[in-house]
């Protein structure tokens, strides 16, 4: 179980997030939903220890995440992966090169620096673009690659660290419909295969409510809302995107609400 317990976060005078508390079931596929500025990127680094929280405490199984340093700071990042909206990837590597990267963690270093992949890394990556679809792409450089599939190179990147959470930070922002989709089902592929717990910051309702089995609503840096996809009323939707709400409602009112399959409760 992936744990939040008091979590907050001040850059200077600005308190970004505060007093978060939640606790995240193995194997939930969880949306974090709210308006750009509502704390909801700063969350997810703070869980992957990119930023580090001003109080509070992060735990993963019972272990204390805000306290990790050194070598097991580094070993947390490898089980806790992460996607970004802008893909991070090398551009001028080829696909399967930048897939690999994600095994650094497995690999001596010289030997991840000299491009020496053992056949076993090759072929792990290989499966994990083939999951995906673009095992045919594997030779080309990733900065010729279309958005949509620079992302899901990104998942397959953060599949190849097996690791035990996935953190997604807005990751289909930048995207058309069809890639949007195509992105979401490679999420929730790696969700329902592998059981692998899937955190992943949303700006749309209408995505959230179709692929998401529970939901975090954030406001100004503060968990507003909690709840399954059928609990995601009008009133709450408000409350979460004040003037943008009816957009998003629209939007919403079009989707059928499926039933829950599991809720994010306090710590």
């Amino acid at each position: 179980m992936l744990e939040l317990r008091g979590v907050s976060r001040r850059f200077g005078q600005t308190l970004a997030v505060t007093d978060v508390d939640l606790a995240i079931e193995r194997g939930a596929f969880v949306g974090v939903i709210g308006r750009s500025g509502a704390g909801k990127s700063t969350v997810l680094r703070m869980v992957n220890r990119l930023v580090s929280p001003s109080s509070g405490a992060i735990l993963f199984d019972g272990m204390d995440v805000t306290g990790l340093k050194g070598e097991a700071l580094r070993a947390w990042r490898a089980r806790c992966a992460m996607i970004f909206q802008q893909f991070n990837l090398i551009g001028r590597l080829d696909v399967l090169t930048n897939v690999l990267m994600g095994r650094l963690n497995h690999a001596p270093t010289w030997r991840a620096l000299l491009g020496l992949w053992s056949d076993e890394d090759r072929a792990i990556a290989l499966s994990a673009l083939e999951q995906f679809d673009i095992a045919n792409l594997a030779s080309e450089r990733a900065e010729n690659l279309s958005g949509g599939q620079q992302q899901r190179v990104a998942i397959a990147r953060a599949l190849v660290q097996e690791p035990d959470v996935i953190l997604a930070d807005e990751p289909i922002a930048s995207l058309d419909p069809r890639n949007t989709r195509l992105v979401m089902d490679a999420l929730k592929r790696i969700n329902r295969r592998y059981g692998i717990t899937v955190v992943v910051n949303l700006h749309s309702l209408e995505i959230a409510r179709s692929y998401c089995d529970s939901l975090v609503g954030m406001a100004a840096g503060r968990v507003v809302f909690r709840g399954g996809p059928a609990d995601l009323t009008a009133d709450a939707a408000r409350a979460l995107y004040g003037l943008e709400a009816e957009e998003q409602l629209e939007a919403l009112s079009a989707t059928p609400a499926p039933a829950p399959v599991r809720v994010v409760a306090h710590a």
